[in-house]
């Protein structure tokens, strides 16, 4: 059987290398040498693969030195693709994984590619990297395809082998080779598509729809907030029709959603076509942490509170729920904007890892043993204002109890408590 090398052991690469790693020959490669020393010792820090899962893949070994993936025939590409300051496209890091590769590369390889990008990236910016440094032809000497990834960070339910898999190649017979590599892992069947560029167009409008539908009912509970309507009780009721599709209000994040769109956008203009839904959309989601933070202040000063120098406490910085991820969290945008009114604020997740959140945002989380604790629950009444911002299940055993009719203000994005109990939500 061909050994597969998968490059980028993230949230994506690492469950992929796992599931192969059961069959065949599997290298897992990461310039993260704190990485591979993880998985070395039996453990992912991400836990989004259990410590008894990396265990059972008998055929995985782990490297973060490129010399050691030359004799893999298969290699899968699953490094990020964010968007820089400018909200665009950020393919640096998929193109040094396509430069590693590149340099690697053997006739009648096949490099396949999972990371989310714009359709025509695969082949008018990755081959022609590879083409220059492994001075091999492409579809004639080497072959490309287009797997796109489906995981959702956190979530048990839908992992990578029970979520339907799309497929292409580069040439016919590639695609067939792609497709059933696959087969090989994933239970839920695999999709095989007409070329990479369909695959890429897939992948990149599953998230962009998600985020046009996210950005209306964020947009409704703006509405409905100024009509004094609950917005998730209208949700609750509106979901009782069959065709209803049900989305809640929230702060759009992380590395799929929040990001992806852009990557869309980015095409369309290079086309000298406005996508004006789609930038809509982005333009709502992205102002919904401003909105968020003057909502907590206005109901603080209804409750006769000062803003400067009030405490705050934010329950949660990742992403979303029971995940470690915080790429593009924006919870941080409610921080900024809370801290430029001169609030201090403190952040509490018991989730996020302290290190990485000091990294990338330079903040330094309260642990959570800092809290007090009564009959068996953490207790946050010291504080003048709390945002749940995350639906992390350890925040739903919190005491809220001792802040209801008070001065102090609960403010629910997620929607997590009764309405009784809470002084706003989205």
């Amino acid at each position: 059987m061909k050994c597969i090398a998968v490059i980028g052991l993230g949230y994506v690469g690492l469950p992929l290398a796992v599931s192969f790693g059961k069959y065949r020959p599997t290298i897992g490669y990461d310039i993260n040498k704190e990485r591979i020393a993880s998985l070395k010792s039996g453990h992912d820090t991400t836990l989004e693969t259990s410590d008894e899962a990396l265990r059972d893949a008998l055929q995985l070994t782990y490297t973060s030195y490129v010399n050691d993936i030359k004799d893999a025939e298969i290699y899968i590409i699953t490094v990020p693709t964010p968007i820089d300051k400018n909200k665009r496209p950020n393919l640096k890091p998929l193109l040094n994984a396509s430069e590693i590769v590149g340099k690697v590369l053997k006739k009648d390889d096949i490099i396949i590619f999972e990371s989310t990008v714009y359709p025509g990236a695969t082949e008018d910016d990755c081959v022609p990297v590879l083409e220059k440094h492994s001075g091999l032809k492409y579809n004639q000497d080497f072959f490309c395809g287009y797997s796109p990834e489906r995981i959702n960070a956190g979530d048990k339910i839908h992992t990578l082998t029970n979520v339907v898999k799309i497929t292409s190649g580069s040439t016919p017979d590639t695609a067939t080779e792609v497709d059933n590599l696959y087969k090989e892992i994933i239970e839920a069947g695999t999709f095989p598509v007409s070329s990479i560029r369909v695959a890429e167009a897939a992948k990149v409008i599953e998230n962009t729809q998600r985020d046009i539908n996210i950005a209306f009912v964020n947009e409704l509970s703006r509405i409905f907030n100024l009509m004094n309507i609950d917005t998730l009780e209208v949700l609750e009721a509106a979901k009782t029709k069959w065709n209803f599709l049900y989305f809640t209000p929230g702060l759009v994040g992380g590395h799929c959603i929040g990001v992806d769109p852009y990557y869309l956008t980015h095409k369309a203009q290079e086309l000298n076509y406005s996508p004006d839904i789609i930038l809509s959309g982005r333009r709502v989601n992205d102002n919904m942490g401003q909105y968020v933070a003057v909502q907590v202040m206005k109901q603080m000063i209804e409750k006769k509170q000062k803003i400067s120098g009030s405490k705050v406490l934010i329950l949660g910085i990742t992403f979303k729920e029971n995940c470690t991820d915080i790429r593009n969290s924006r919870v941080i945008d409610v921080i900024r904007e809370l801290e430029d009114f001169g609030c201090v604020v403190s952040i509490v997740d018991p989730w996020a890892r302290v290190n990485d959140v000091k990294r990338e945002y330079r903040i330094d989380l309260l642990p959570e043993n800092n809290l007090p604790v009564e009959n068996g629950k953490k207790i946050i009444e010291n504080y003048d204002a709390v945002i749940i911002a995350v639906a992390h299940n350890e925040f739903k055993n919190y005491d809220y109890s001792k802040m209801l009719d008070t001065s102090k203000v609960i403010y629910d994005i997620k929607g997590i408590l009764p309405r009784g109990m809470v002084d706003g939500r989205l």
